[in-house]
């Protein structure tokens, strides 16, 4: 079970950011993630993930997921990463995605139409610049462990191919449609001759306690209002109850899921506890 930081929710103070990440890694949850938009009024997720690296010690770290193709040149990128990573200690997974909002893009400079190809422009590149050689002219440090653990989102054809290709796994933007993008991916890897087995992995989101509906409505229909009608139907997706949050987790581990992540609806701590309470 990995958990969000809430650092999407609008209004969230930085010492909740930071208070949210030292109680999920003493509730014993396994990453702490962070979403990513750019017209929104959200922290960058990467600066919000350093922050939760320097008040943790052991939980994982991942952007899940990180809209690579709008974030300017991959030697960047791959020198943010990879800094990340080694002040983390090697906890950082880098997830990696080309979203579906264009004002994201247009805001950034960046072409929303060749999304899908810059993506895999930017795997091929982040590979070279982190199997670099040291010394002079080499890119930002190197990675902890050669590079992070890269996961791939999305749901097209081309994306979960690409899985096969570059990723070491692949994170379902819902829950709803794990199964059959997780069989997808499974046979992507065998046609592109991989060893081993795809790490898979989904998000949902949940808010306990008092008034959970409300906040989950009043936020997802917020933050998915670019969808239309269909905002709706995110909100309704969440998880407001302890007994929806245990039936979902038990779904989800019977369909194969190897870990998944809960984004918060709320950004008080204290949901932190909840949450870990309803795990048991």
């Amino acid at each position: 079970m990995g958990i969000g930081l809430p650092a999407a929710i609008p209004g969230a103070a930085p010492g909740q950011i930071v208070e949210w990440a030292r109680r999920s890694e003493a509730a014993g949850f396994a990453s702490l993630a962070a979403l990513d938009r750019l017209v929104y009024d959200n922290y960058e997720p990467l600066v919000a993930l350093g922050a939760a690296a320097a008040v943790t010690e052991r939980i994982g770290l991942g952007s899940y997921v990180l809209l690579a193709p709008n974030r300017g040149p991959s030697a960047l990128l791959a020198s943010q990463a990879a800094t990340l990573d080694r002040l983390s200690g090697g906890r950082f997974t880098l997830g990696l995605g080309v979203g579906t909002r264009r004002d994201d893009y247009r805001a950034a400079g960046a072409d929303f139409r060749t999304r899908g190809r810059r993506l895999d422009e930017v795997l091929a590149e982040l590979q070279e610049t982190w199997a670099g050689p040291p010394g002079p002219g080499r890119v930002g440090p190197a990675p902890s462990n050669g590079r992070p653990r890269i996961m791939l989102g999305g749901r097209s054809a081309p994306a979960l191919d690409r899985v096969g290709r570059f990723g070491d796994g692949w994170i379902a933007g819902s829950t709803g449609f794990f199964a059959e993008g997780a069989a997808a991916v499974r046979a992507a890897w065998r046609r592109h001759g991989r060893d081993g087995a795809p790490r898979l992995m989904a998000v949902a989101y949940f808010a306990l306690g008092d008034d959970g509906p409300r906040y989950a409505r009043e936020y997802l229909t917020d933050y998915y209002a670019f969808v239309g009608a269909g905002a709706a139907a995110v909100a309704d997706s969440a998880l407001t109850t302890p007994g929806a949050v245990r039936d979902t987790v038990a779904a989800m581990g019977e369909a194969g899921c190897d870990e998944l992540v809960l984004f918060p609806c709320r950004a008080e701590p204290g949901q932190v506890d909840l949450l870990a309470a309803a795990l048991g």
